[in-house]
């Protein structure tokens, strides 16, 4: 069997295709079946007020897309305008890899790996938003 599991805590919600689930009581493990699914836990979504930095706001327009609550060709040249403007302050190779994985995910219409490569660059902005902070 293969596939992707999702294994949530008891009262955990997850998005699934548009339809938000939510968990009983007990510790599940559910099977998703079918490929190239839209899923999106609540625990990893960004809510609107969160979207407060340039990585923060590019991944909360990816994840409006996977939502179904914007069309990626509203938000594509958006995106597009974001990971250029972010490959000029981020210029490590990590980042760059990262920037440019989103950039082809977004491209190919792979919105979840869109999301998932913007998202790997948080912890990133994070610190360097914390350096910043500490040098005023």
């Amino acid at each position: 069997m293969s596939g992707l599991v999702l294994r949530l805590g008891p009262g955990e919600r997850v998005m699934i295709n548009g339809a938000v689930i939510e968990n009983g009581d007990r510790r599940t493990r559910i099977s998703v079946m079918t490929p190239n699914s839209v899923i999106l836990r609540q625990r990893d979504a960004i809510r609107p007020e969160e979207a407060n930095t340039p990585v923060r706001r590019l991944c909360y327009m990816a994840q409006l897309v996977l939502s179904g609550d914007s069309t990626m060709d509203d938000i594509r040249p958006q995106l597009l305008r974001g990971i250029e403007q972010l490959s000029q302050a981020l210029t490590d190779p990590d980042s760059r890899a990262q920037l440019g994985l989103a950039t082809e995910a977004l491209l190919a219409g792979q919105h979840y790996q869109t999301l998932k490569a913007l998202r790997s660059l948080l912890p990133r902005e994070a610190r360097l938003l914390a350096t910043a902070g500490g040098r005023q």
